[in-house]
Order: C-alpha cells, then structure tokens, then sequence
C-alpha cells in the first residue's frame, strides 16, 4: 500500500531530525517532532516506530522516570536484582541451617544455593555497591568492540563477580579465624550473609540516587 504524502513528508522530516539532531530516545523526538509539526503524537509515534520497523532509525526506548522515593523504587521493575539476591541469600542461610548433610535429596538443594552463595552472591553484591548502574570499562569498550554497552557489562558483570567472591570468601575465613569464633559453618555463613546484605542494600540506595540524577540532568 503506497504512503501517503502526508506520511512520506513526516518521515523525511523525522529522518533528518534523527540526522542531524541526534535525539537520545523516542520520547526526545517526539518533542522535537512535535515543536516543528501539527501532527498529533499518536501519529508521530506510528510513524517512528514504523520506520524503526524497516530499520531507517534506530531510537533507544523511553526511559521511565526513576521513582523519587526509595520505597517506590524497591517496588519497581529496577530492584528486581535486589530482591532475588536478598531472597538467595536469606534462602541460603536457612536451608544451610536447617538441612541436615543426610537429609536426601534437599542435600541437593544445598549444594546448589552453597554453590551460589559462596561464588556468586558476595562479589555481585560488591561490584553493584561500587558500580551501581554500568561499569566504566563496558562504557569505554562497547563502541570499540560493536557490542551492545548492556550485554558488555553483563559479562563483565559475572566475571568480575565470581572473581572477587573467590578472592573475597577466603579473606572472611582469614579473619574469622583471628576471632573466637574461629573458621566454623555458622559463622562463616553469617559473615557471608550480612556481607552481601549490607553491600547489596548500598548499592540499591545508590542505584537510585544515580538514577534520579541522571533524570535531573536529562531534564535540563
């Protein structure tokens, strides 16, 4: 079915402010299509996504507003993270306690959350307190290496997240070991939980921090 010229002049001019305006995300040009035409929204957006279809322009998504209070956000789609690694962890914790070695086939379970706790867990929850939102280096290499900056700090995300549970559960062992309570199950388990409790809390509360900056300046 042929376009319309009313259709074919709104496309060229979204093309050429996509060209040479360099709008961030949909929402971006939308409003720049908006102040230079009389087309009504609904239309524009049918008309973006029309040519985001046949692969003409290519807009990142609208990004929905950070929630101004934390409770808020920690109910939100971003603290999905949060949740299944506190849910993990306190899992963890119980069954660690409550499972006996014998006990066939939740021994298993066991295993698998053990697994997960001790070489998972801290370091995630470390490297989120330090780099709440992305990592430095997957921003700086994304464009080099023709990846998506997502999926790069996704990746490096899990290495660096095994690498410094493996460097960071010894180094509780050490010094538990300078304690009373010595390098035993229970207090190693504790010590790993309130690790990653205390680390993941803080990088929630900085995650949203960020995030409601990175609003504000965009709305400048």
């Amino acid at each position: 079915m042929p376009k319309k010229p009313a259709e074919d002049e709104l496309d060229q001019q979204i093309i050429q402010i996509v060209e040479t305006a360099k709008p961030e995300n949909v929402q971006q040009l939308v409003d720049q299509v908006q102040a230079l035409s009389s087309k009504c929204k609904q239309e524009i957006l049918n008309r973006i996504m029309h040519l985001q279809q046949e692969e003409k322009i290519r807009l990142k998504p609208p990004q929905t507003p950070t929630p101004r209070k934390l409770t808020s956000y920690l109910g939100s789609n971003h603290a999905l993270w949060y949740w299944v690694t506190m849910t993990l962890t306190i899992a963890t914790a119980i069954v660690v306690f409550t499972v006996p070695e014998d006990a066939f086939p939740l021994v298993y379970v066991r295993y698998v959350l053990g697994i997960i706790f001790v070489l998972w867990l801290p370091g995630y929850a470390f490297i989120k307190a330090l780099f709440p939102r992305t990592l430095p280096f997957a921003r700086a290499l994304a464009h080099s290496l023709g990846t998506t900056e997502k999926n790069l700090d996704t990746i490096e995300r899990v290495a660096l997240s095994l690498g410094i549970s493996i460097a960071l559960v010894p180094i509780v062992g050490l010094l538990l070991n300078y304690t009373p309570w010595g390098i035993r199950l229970t207090p190693i388990v504790l010590s790993l939980t309130a690790f990653t409790i205390i680390f993941a809390t803080a990088a929630i509360v900085r995650e949203h921090q960020i995030g409601i900056k990175q609003d504000a300046d965009m709305a400048k």
